[in-house]
């Protein structure tokens, strides 16, 4: 038998270095994972470089390799991933960009990055969207909320360039800077025009929107400026029922992946409480995902808590999380004719607080894999696996040879 479905579950920046804190261990290795460990050494297990040995992937880049799409030839920015998760359909040649709702002091400066970490901004964005206006500039823009305090900007129309700058200063207490052009491009200085006006207009309505009057009123950092980011422009992606003759869905609360999936053709499947923090409905998006793989042959879930608490520092959380990820999975001991693929998309440290160039753990389960000798799912115990060190890119053609939809090379 050959298994005829896949789970792709990727554990967001679960990979980790030796912490202070656990008496020098990785969270994952600190951590109590019965149902893991008891999948390793049921599969076969390795250490993969999402990207190449030496390079800190971003989210997006790896997301994009694991799924077989080579980032140097796919990848034009996160701003047009971001626009298409948060909603807004990116077309060929639309410029989209990341941003965060922050909070302007009266003297010019950012006093907040992130407005509070305010949460429910859909009043906000549907008030931008309706009152600004960049016709003088040949544009249309779609204006979305994500997750919190984020949101998405794309802009359409002729003669824009996505070699643009930001403006934000990434720290508080500084002036945010104008959108500058990167290049001499007549295409660039328009976007960076179309860019500076769009936010001079959403401030203007920001600063006197009811939402806004209320957390003033609460002691609470109003959200009355959009910081935007991550330019790009939207290129072509053949679709992933095209490339590997799989239909597949997404389930993820970060509006990046789901905009990745969404590019590529995944059906994406929201789920109630499914937050990105380490308060996420796991049981929630453990059991869609088996819904899921009633219907598709494809699924990727991404379950990212463990990256949030590693960029804050903590490894304990983390340790904690991942062992709420672990009891949360046993529904997928269930799955008949499944093929379950675990990793990580890159390594989050809580040492540096960000990605690093660390290999993350594989695990490969299922009906034709070669059983090895591995029997913890870690970052050491998985490079003592079968299937060594391999590059991210490698990972779909593994997959395909074992649900037996390879095609052969040569006669």
């Amino acid at each position: 038998m050959t298994a005829r479905t896949v789970l792709l579950l990727v554990l967001d920046g679960i990979s980790d270095r030796p912490c202070p804190d656990l008496n020098g261990k990785t969270p994952l290795q600190a951590a109590a994972t019965p149902l893991l460990d008891r999948l390793a050494t049921q599969g076969v297990c390795g250490i993969m470089d999402t990207i190449g040995p030496g390079i800190r992937p971003g989210s997006d880049t790896s997301h994009l390799s694991l799924l077989g799409y080579p980032p140097e030839r796919y990848y034009t920015g996160r701003g047009p991933l971001e626009a298409e998760g948060c909603g807004i359909h990116m077309e060929k040649g639309m410029i989209g960009f990341r941003g965060n709702y922050a909070t302007l002091g009266k003297d010019g400066t950012i006093l907040d990055r992130r407005a509070g970490r305010i949460h429910e901004t859909w009043e906000l964005s549907a008030a931008i969207q309706q009152g600004v206006d960049l016709s003088l500039f040949g544009i249309t823009f779609g204006f979305c909320s994500g997750a919190g305090h984020r949101a998405a900007l794309a802009l359409k129309g002729e003669g824009l360039g996505p070699e643009v700058s930001s403006n934000d200063p990434k720290r508080e207490g500084v002036v945010p800077p104008v959108v500058r052009p990167c290049t001499d491009r007549k295409a660039d200085r328009k976007t960076a025009d179309a860019c500076n006006e769009f936010v001079r207009q959403s401030h203007e309505i920001l600063e006197d929107h009811p939402l806004n009057r209320t957390r003033v009123s609460r002691g609470e950092p109003p959200a009355n400026i959009v910081l935007i980011r991550g330019a790009g422009e939207m290129g072509y992606f053949e679709s992933f029922e095209e490339r590997y003759h799989l239909r597949g869905s997404v389930i993820a609360a970060a509006t990046l992946i789901t905009g990745i999936g969404k590019v590529v053709g995944l059906r994406h499947v929201p789920v109630a409480g499914a937050t990105g923090s380490v308060d996420t409905n796991l049981k929630g998006k453990i059991a869609a995902a088996v819904r899921e793989l009633e219907q598709q042959d494809f699924v990727l879930l991404n379950i990212k808590g463990a990256d949030e608490a590693a960029h804050d520092g903590n490894a304990r959380v983390k340790k904690q999380f991942i062992e709420r990820i672990d009891a949360s999975l046993s529904p997928l001991l269930e799955l008949s004719d499944c093929l379950l693929v675990v990793c990580g998309d890159h390594s989050t440290p809580c040492t540096i607080r960000d990605h690093s160039a660390d290999p993350v753990p594989l695990l490969l389960h299922g009906e034709g894999v070669r059983v090895d000798s591995v029997q913890r799912f870690d970052e050491f115990s998985c490079a003592q696996g079968g299937l060594h060190r391999l590059p991210g890119l490698s990972l779909m053609p593994i997959v395909l040879d074992l649900i037996n939809k390879a095609h052969k090379y040569g006669a």
